[in-house]
């Protein structure tokens, strides 16, 4: 990526958590680059360190986080794994419309129950569902294993990219600004971020530039579904605005934010915000010097470049399912690990990309993708892991207040000179605040 980061010093080894696949080493790789990138940020020569124990148990975010000492469970009674009648399936229901979506691709009836959706799966072919579903805007993946992914298009596509894609937008344009703090305050005081991410991989992203000292701005709307929960846990350290892209109000809002913003990281579908004249070319025509950082399910190229995607879906396409399980059933990873570690290597993204900005000007486009996240973590080969305890999460548990209840949740994982990222304010109500910078 043209960007010489300082060394991290990591302590620790898989395995961590229960599973064949090294998602200890995936963890600390992808929170140490972006500490690691904080500490550049950061500099007078700040010293950057990653603990794989803690590392893993980050991607383990949402398992233990309470309000007021309830967990929280993010998934709908309709989403799971079906079998089907040459091998399984995964629906994804968790928002109303993708239930909806799915329950019309299988001929069933709004309301119908998790057994009427057993019996429709069960009478057709895995692709046959995932092809039904996907063509009514819903979300399913059919199980794969490793070698019928390595040979589908799609694969062939997101091989073809880095796994973490750093460009440059347009010729010129974007002063070249000084990122070096001389090593006092967090790395990105007076940095802004605009969020326009939802679920899990977006929003730990920018979740972990408000750790290092961001300012971010999390942009709804009313009308988007959230899962519950989730968007209470991924959203410390921010501020809730909602705007409706839609409108011409909305719009010309999200317009006076990006003129005064440094990142923006989004989550929407390849294309779709650049359909509502927010593509990177025009995002950094309203602002030299803007980092664009877009996260997609499967990447910007290929067949499968517009289509909706999770990681849990991820996994059954990409063949981590069907490893994980001998290929009898699906196996998940131990955690929504394609998330989060995409997460925490859009946050590196987002801050190599402002290392860049400092040095050379210009604006900047990051790209990941889970499925990218997926190939790097199937060739980080395998551990003697399946049978490993859950590990004990004592040491790395804090609590705040907050409008919500009294939060439990898990510290940010890293540290720089000794100590590690904090968000400075608890999860804000949706909508929350006015759409302005302060």
């Amino acid at each position: 990526m043209g960007v010489e980061l300082p060394p991290v010093r990591v302590s620790g080894d898989d395995p961590v958590l229960p599973s064949v696949f090294r998602v200890g080493t995936a963890a600390a790789v992808a929170v140490g680059a972006a500490t690691g990138a904080a500490a550049a940020l950061r500099g007078g020569g700040s010293q950057a360190a990653v603990d794989v124990r803690e590392a893993a148990i980050a991607f383990l975010d949402e398992r233990h986080f309470r309000i007021d000492g309830a967990a929280v469970d993010p998934w709908a009674p309709l989403s799971g794994d079906y079998r089907a009648a040459d091998g399984w399936v995964r629906l994804h229901c968790n928002f109303d419309h993708h239930r909806d979506a799915a329950l019309a691709a299988l001929g069933l009836p709004e309301g119908a129950d998790g057994d009427a959706v057993e019996r429709a799966c069960a009478s057709r072919g895995a692709v046959e569902v995932e092809e039904a579903v996907t063509a009514e805007g819903g979300c399913a993946a059919a199980m794969r294993d490793r070698t019928g992914w390595r040979g589908h298009p799609q694969s062939r596509a997101v091989a073809a990219s880095p796994l973490v894609q750093l460009t440059r937008v347009g010729a010129s344009g974007g002063a070249r600004t000084d990122a070096s703090k001389g090593g006092g305050g967090r790395a990105l005081d007076g940095v802004r971020v605009l969020d326009l991410t939802r679920v899990i991989a977006g929003p730990v992203a920018t979740r972990t530039l408000a750790a290092h000292g961001a300012q971010v701005l999390r942009v709804g709307a009313g009308h988007l579904p959230e899962v519950p929960g989730l968007v209470v846990g991924t959203a410390f350290g921010k501020r809730s605005c909602h705007l409706d892209l839609r409108t011409p109000a909305g719009s010309a809002a999200l317009r006076d934010l990006v003129a005064g913003a440094d990142v923006l990281v989004q989550s929407y579908r390849p294309g779709a915000l650049e359909a509502l004249g927010f593509g990177p070319r025009r995002l950094a025509e309203i602002r030299p010097g803007i980092v664009c950082v877009d996260v997609s399910a499967y990447g910007g190229q290929g067949p499968w470049a517009g289509r909706r995607g999770f990681d849990s879906l991820v996994q059954m396409a990409c063949g981590i399912a069907h490893e994980g399980g001998d290929g009898a059933r699906p196996r998940p990873l131990p955690a929504q690990v394609l998330d989060h570690a995409t997460g925490y290597l859009a946050a590196f993204g987002a801050m190599a990309a402002l290392l860049r900005r400092s040095a050379e000007g210009g604006s900047w486009r990051v790209e990941l993708s889970l499925a990218g996240t997926a190939r790097w973590l199937d060739g980080l080969g395998r551990v003697d892991g399946a049978a490993t305890p859950e590990p004990d999460v004592t040491g790395v548990i804090e609590e705040m207040d907050s409008a919500f209840g009294r939060l439990t949740y898990l510290r940010a994982p890293g540290t720089i000179d000794g100590m590690s990222p904090y968000w400075s304010s608890p999860p804000p109500e949706r909508g929350e605040h006015p759409p302005t910078w302060w």
